[in-house]
């Protein structure tokens, strides 16, 4: 065979694969579009969050909660067709992130769970009341990590990072580290969508942009508002046992039922990662703040300060993965953990109660 003659099957090659990959670019892109053209099956709780909004297409939008809340009609520009479809999908999201109430996963959740090494995990779990937490009176919480809020700071400082975030890079973040999981590409319709939500949650709540509100991140509780007895794992694991084994079991594996996470994971492959900012040792003042303000269900802001931080103390010293700063060797060292503990533990349970164990996290045994 001639030079000449391989420089042209070389050529053709080339033009070949490259025009396979338009055409399966073309033929990806166009699934995309008659996702984003469908009617969207919302959650129950999505159809009653954004029915009480008053979400529909049209020229101009006046919020119900405001009218109500302050008497005043506040108009603001409307949304197209397509901008209420992309905001009942980022609501879904939000609410069914794993997506067990869809019919179909990859096209009615973008295949969020490609992002996601949690089995558990929803959206809802950190950012409740499907990122607008309020009381029975209609009155948004302090420190209820608000999606809406979150979105009217625009870029944002992160004294973590040390870098000024636009919400898109928030957004991954938390799949990174809370979900531990992958980072999406800014531009995916995931983060589009939820995006979408989030605006529309402030726009909703006449939330103004650039202005800091209470619900906005964590109500954090630093060491300094604690009668300084300091944080105590035997104190902590008392209260575990006390206030929540019952929902998240006796290792904070979690609780599953019928295939539906009841009680998510606190520790174990399907919680957050040693990267998270809900890792007491990464950041102490979050988590605690986090099961002040909202646990145990129904009842929150109604643990004392420093049991919370013993609490959060107690679980961060559970068995969970590493973060992808931590490198091989301790994420080798975390799923031995994660791995060769829980029936330890069992065992060791057992024998002190001189009964069989019996492993109910998760609905399955581990």
């Amino acid at each position: 065979m001639s030079a000449s003659t391989w420089k042209l099957i070389k050529v053709a090659l080339l033009v070949l694969g490259s025009a396979g990959l338009y055409l399966l670019a073309t033929h990806q892109q166009g699934q995309r579009e008659s996702i984003r053209r469908a009617a969207v099956a919302l959650t129950p709780d999505c159809v009653e969050k954004l029915g009480r909004y008053g979400l529909a297409s049209g020229e101009h939008y006046q919020s119900p909660y405001v009218l109500q809340r302050t008497g005043a009609r506040i108009t603001a520009r409307g949304y197209s067709d397509e901008d209420v479809r992309a905001i009942q999908r980022g609501c879904n999201i939000i609410d069914d992130t794993q997506g067990h109430l869809a019919g179909d996963v990859d096209r009615e959740r973008w295949n969020a769970t490609r992002f996601i090494r949690s089995k558990h995990l929803s959206c809802d779990h950190c950012h409740q009341g499907i990122g607008d937490k309020q009381d029975a009176d209609g009155n948004r919480l302090k420190g209820s990590l608000s999606l809406g809020a979150s979105w009217a700071m625009a870029d944002m400082y992160d004294r973590f990072t040390g870098l000024l975030l636009p919400y898109e890079l928030r957004q991954m973040q938390c799949y990174i580290n809370s979900s531990n999981g992958y980072k999406p590409n800014i531009s995916d319709d995931l983060i589009r969508d939820v995006t979408a939500y989030s605006r529309f949650l402030s726009v909703a709540l006449d939330l103004r942009i650039g202005n800091h509100y209470d619900e906005q991140g964590v109500d954090e509780i630093p060491a300094s508002d604690t009668p300084k007895q300091g944080d105590d794992y035997v104190r902590g694991e008392a209260l575990y046992k006390q206030k929540c084994a019952g929902c998240h079991g006796p290792q904070a594996f979690g609780l599953e039922a019928n295939g539906r996470v009841v009680a998510p994971a606190l520790a174990g492959p399907n919680a957050w990662n040693m990267q998270s900012r809900n890792y007491f040792y990464y950041v102490s003042t979050i988590l605690p703040g986090f099961i002040c303000r909202n646990m145990p269900p129904e009842q929150g802001n109604t643990l004392p300060n420093q049991e919370c931080r013993d609490i959060a103390y107690y679980i961060s010293n559970l068995p969970r993965p590493a973060g992808d700063r931590q490198g091989p060797l301790v994420a080798l060292r975390q799923q031995v953990l994660m791995t060769v503990l829980p029936p330890l533990l069992r065992l060791t349970a057992a024998a002190r109660s001189g009964e069989v164990p019996v492993e109910r996290e998760s609905g399955r045994d581990r």
